[in-house]
Parts: C-alpha cells; structure tokens; sequence
C-alpha cells in the first residue's frame, strides 16, 4: 500500500504559513512517518507531481504563473486546502484590487526608482486584474483561515485528512 502524498504551494502571500506549518516542530517526524512531503518551497521538488492526496495552499491568486500554478495543482490534486487569510479571503494581497495593477507596478518600478526605472517585462510575472482568493479559481475542499493558522490546527487538520485521529486532548477546529 503506498503511503499519502502531501504538498504545500506557495502564491502571493508572506510565507506566514509556511512559518505556522514548519513551526509543527517534532510533530512534522510524526507527518514523515504518515506521509510523503513531495512538493513544498522547503523541499527540492521542481514540479509540481501528479496523484497528491493533500495539498496546502498560501496566498491569493494575483499573478499569471498563479494562476497556471493553482489550475496544476488542483487538476493533480484530491484535496485541496485554502490555507491561511490569503489564500481564503486574498487578505492583504487583494488591497491593491483598487488601485490596478499597471499604477501600482509605476508606483513601485518607476516613482520609488532611482537607478534604471520601468516595469519589468521579463523574470517579474504578470499581474492578473484583481488578486483573488483560491476557491474563486479552483474548487477548493477545505478552507483553513488564520493569518497565519496556528501549527496546532495546522497539525489536527492534516492528521483528520490524512485519515488518522485528531490528538483526544482536542476536537478539531478549522481555524
């Protein structure tokens, strides 16, 4: 019997949750021992693999290689988690929906500038319209607010997906 395969992808967001995620501490030997970690920026994996059972997902949608990045990893996906504020709500990522994307890109490459101003065309993805929440993309299976959500709920959530029981000390909380 193969074991679960987990994942974490980072979009537009801090990387909070991925601090909340690696702050399991020893409870991250006990996930090794359930399942294989086989994509995550704290792992070496390049591309995103097919047949993920779990996937954790941070940030909002605010970029055109978020965009093909989040339709990836939900068509390899069983479960997807939003996880974190922005991934299920665009929280901060979404304050610039007002302003746009091309003031906001002159305002920071060109304005604040002293040497060598003007928007990036190359390396510096695309800004899509507006930043976006994941499950305005993609369907999405669980939503795990918090910003970030503590390593506790982080910890419970993916015992309960990975069909192991949560801890009895506590009931599970989605945030």
């Amino acid at each position: 019997m193969s074991r679960p395969r987990i994942a974490t992808v980072w979009l537009d967001g801090c990387s909070g949750c991925h601090m909340s995620f690696l702050d399991l501490d020893e409870r991250l030997l006990d996930l090794a021992a359930r399942a294989d970690l086989v994509y995550s920026p704290i792992v070496d994996a390049k591309e995103y693999p097919e047949g993920v059972d779990v996937c954790l997902v941070e940030g909002a949608v605010s970029t055109t290689d978020d965009l093909h990045k989040i339709r990836l990893v939900r068509e390899r996906t069983a479960t997807l988690v939003s996880f974190g504020d922005c991934a299920v709500t665009a929280n901060v990522p979404s304050m610039r929906n007002p302003i746009g994307p091309r003031p906001l890109l002159e305002r920071a490459y060109v304005e604040n500038v002293d040497l060598h101003p003007g928007i990036p065309t190359e390396v510096v993805p695309a800004l899509l319209a507006q930043s976006a929440p994941v499950h305005r993309i993609v369907p999405v299976d669980v939503f795990l607010p918090g910003c970030p959500p503590s390593a506790d709920v982080i910890f419970e959530t993916l015992l309960r997906l990975l069909g192991a029981d949560a801890p009895p000390e506590r009931p599970l909380r989605f945030g």
